[in-house]
């Protein structure tokens, strides 16, 4: 696996920086398009849904970690 890529996403209006590694981009961005929504839409819910002593990038690993087992 590689290292974590760093990508920017805008979350209310502001721009943050996440670092994930391309498989988890990859499935980040399945995901929004099978919903049909940007991903900065999706990663804005996420980020309001986290908890606070949780980063934004595990909270985005553990979406999609919930997504595709709950397709399964």
């Amino acid at each position: 696996m590689a290292r974590p890529a760093k990508r920017s996403l805008t979350l209310r209006g502001h721009r943050t920086s996440v670092s994930l590694e391309d498989e988890f981009w990859r499935a980040f961005r399945e995901i929004a398009r099978t919903e049909d929504r940007p991903i900065n839409a999706l990663a804005a819910e996420i980020d309001a849904a986290r908890g606070s002593e949780t980063g934004l990038a595990s909270a985005i690993r553990l979406h999609v970690l919930a997504w595709y087992r709950a397709k399964s």
